[in-house]
């Protein structure tokens, strides 16, 4: 009897280690999106679904600030939430706190009141949008490297909020603001209000004069064919505004691709549902099928939590309507989708539920007392190679390095890469708006920098010699 029993508990055994030496390193298994209770927040008990659905009373119930995060919360937060929140706005933060209640109800979904703050602590979704001064790096808040206007954007203006830096293509900044404020945004010197920390730019002509002075340039430019119209966020543009610009660039004959980008399709995907907004795209969408021209909304998820039911009914409207194509340009975030697990689940959400297209996912931009969300050009070309096979070929993203005075490029892209310091070097095939006089730009290197938390010791020893 002892010998047929260590028979069988060993053909468990081996059964058990094949089945587990077999499994897949990522297993698919289909999610069903959800629109988390709203109600669970003390105050928002009250909230009829009209209400929840309605843009006008997300915008207006937006959290800004410490007190009203607290009157939303009640008792689910620790005190030391609020003091570690109240000095990373006092003394870290390069964006104000803007935060509409869509976004927020997306942040620890499910957790219970006793285990809420620690819940809450370690959301994914929180982590970029409500950075606490706990979450940043304590001894390389900043990068040396890092700057305000990381991509020099600014200095490539050709009219003001026109970046003229690929040779085809052009962003036009319409204007400053955005319904929500990530707390990584690659434009925090010029987006959102001012912090302690940084006084922001302004722009200074009248929205009129700017979108006048935009199309006289692409009228005057042949060689540009493709306008990503941004900000800040076009949700914040007017919709007549909005449209009367569209429709002012698509009268344009060489232009051929327009984007619309616009994160408020997931931060608040009301202001997409809305009838005169849902009427005035199909106008759009219609007049650009008909001129040949494609119609694209860019918009930017960077956790599966984020898509829920309504996010995918307005990524749906869009693409009903005739918009051509939803795609998603997510930011590689450390703690919040870093890990191949995280990427694939937030791309089968995107791609499998929500009918947006997993585009790119850039490493975090070299902007002020980021260093805790970037990751290293190494990480980055691992987990690029750990999402290869498993989603559609033409659904898998691309990470991008935006490299400083280059543009984006694949992260396998680089010609050089220094592991011990963390510098990778990188080299162009055109020239940007301010290098058409420079005759070393096409042979020049152009270097990235990985955060110093991510070197070897030696590599972290020579930043600290050279802090200076």
């Amino acid at each position: 009897m002892t010998a047929l029993h260590d028979v069988a508990t060993a053909a468990t055994t081996v059964s058990a280690a094949v089945e587990e030496t077999s499994r897949q390193p990522y297993e698919y298994v289909r999610r069903e999106l959800v629109e988390p209770d709203w109600r669970r927040f003390p105050g928002w008990r009250e909230v009829t679904e009209a209400q929840w659905r309605d843009a006008q009373w997300q915008r207006v119930h937006c959290v800004r600030n410490v007190r009203q995060l607290r009157a939303l919360m009640g008792d689910l937060l620790a005190e030391s939430f609020y003091d570690d929140l109240a000095e990373d706005q006092r003394r870290l933060a390069t964006m104000s706190m803007l935060i509409p209640p869509q976004m927020l109800n997306t942040m620890a979904a499910t957790a219970a009141p006793a285990e809420f703050t620690e819940a809450f602590l370690a959301d994914p979704v929180r982590r970029y949008m409500l950075p606490v001064a706990g979450d940043r790096d304590p001894v390389w808040p900043n990068h040396p490297h890092s700057s305000r206007d990381s991509l020099h954007e600014a200095e490539m203006w050709v009219v003001e909020g026109l970046t003229h830096r690929y040779p085809t293509k052009v962003l036009a900044e319409l204007l400053a603001t955005c319904p929500q404020y990530c707390g990584h945004c690659t434009r925090m010197d010029l987006v959102g209000n001012s912090t302690p920390q940084v006084d922001k730019h302004k722009l200074a002509l009248k929205p009129v004069d700017r979108q006048d002075q935009m199309i006289d340039y692409l009228k005057r430019t042949p060689g540009v064919r493709d306008v990503v119209v941004s900000g800040g966020d076009v949700a914040n543009v007017p919709w007549h505004q909005l449209e009367s610009f569209l429709m002012r660039l698509l009268d344009i004959e060489t232009v051929r691709d327009v984007r619309l980008a616009t994160k408020a399709l997931a931060g608040l995907p009301q202001h997409w549902l809305q009838p005169k907004v849902v009427e005035g795209l199909e106008r759009v969408a219609r007049t650009a099928a008909r001129r040949g021209v494609n119609l694209a909304i860019h918009t930017h998820v960077n956790h599966a939590n984020s898509v829920t039911p309504l996010v995918a009914e307005a990524a749906r409207t869009a693409l009903e309507v005739g918009v051509r194509d939803v795609r998603n340009q997510g930011v590689l975030m450390r703690g919040v989708n870093a890990t191949p697990d995280d990427l694939l689940d937030l791309c089968f959400a995107l791609q499998g539920e929500a009918n947006i297209l997993p585009y790119y996912f850039y490493l975090c931009d070299m902007i002020p007392n980021a260093e805790h969300w970037r990751v290293a050009v190494w990480e980055a070309q691992q987990l690029q190679h750990a999402i290869m096979g498993y989603l559609p070929g033409y659904a898998t993203p691309r990470i991008i390095c935006d490299v400083p005075y280059v543009g984006k490029r694949w992260v396998h892209q680089l010609a050089e890469y220094d592991r011990e310091r963390g510098i990778s070097y990188w080299t162009k095939n055109y020239r940007t708006g301010i290098e058409r006089d420079d005759p070393d730009a096409l042979e020049r290197r152009y270097p990235y920098y990985d955060p110093i938390s991510t070197l070897p010791e030696a590599g972290q020893r020579w930043w600290a010699d050279h802090r200076a």
